[in-house]
């Protein structure tokens, strides 16, 4: 009945696997699962800790390194955070100029300043967000018409 305790073992690693994704405790599991089996087939325990700890050494250090690159490779880079808004559009709701403005960028209104020098970018201007400096947002006109008013509303 000892091969129960790696099966739990196992299982328990596997939910810490789905919230780190890192493919470590993924891995730590298969040891477990190996430990399990050797185990159900009547080992002794020092027997199925030998296994476990060889499987798992075996799985990090030789399938996780080959398991991440393929991951790594084949999963797409997305910006988060801040960093996400980056080359959007917004709407002036407050006439933005090199030291002050508002803007609504994705249904939230931030503050904003002019990318360039003594530029005043007017309310419903469209703009494109240039870069993000702690909270505020760093913006620059687009060649677009608003199809918004400030409010973020469309316009006949």
């Amino acid at each position: 009945m000892g091969w129960l305790w790696w099966v739990g073992l196992a299982l328990a690693l596997g939910v810490i696997e789905m919230l780190t994704v890192d493919l470590m405790f993924l891995m730590l599991g298969g040891g477990a699962l190996a430990g399990a089996i050797v185990g159900a087939l009547g080992a002794p325990l020092w027997a199925q800790v030998l296994v476990a700890v060889a499987v798992a050494g075996l799985l990090l250090f030789i399938v996780r390194p080959l398991a991440k690159r393929r991951l790594e490779a084949h999963t797409p880079k997305a910006a988060t955070g801040a960093a996400a808004h980056v080359g959007r559009t917004a709407t002036v709701v407050a006439d933005v100029t090199q030291r002050a403005g508002r803007v609504k960028l994705h249904g939230e209104v931030w503050t904003a300043r002019s990318a360039d020098p003594g530029v005043v970018l007017p309310i419903g201007a469209t703009v494109e967000v240039i870069r993000i400096d702690g909270a505020t947002a760093v913006v620059a006109p687009t060649d677009q018409h608003p199809s918004t008013d400030p409010y973020g509303t469309a316009l006949p």
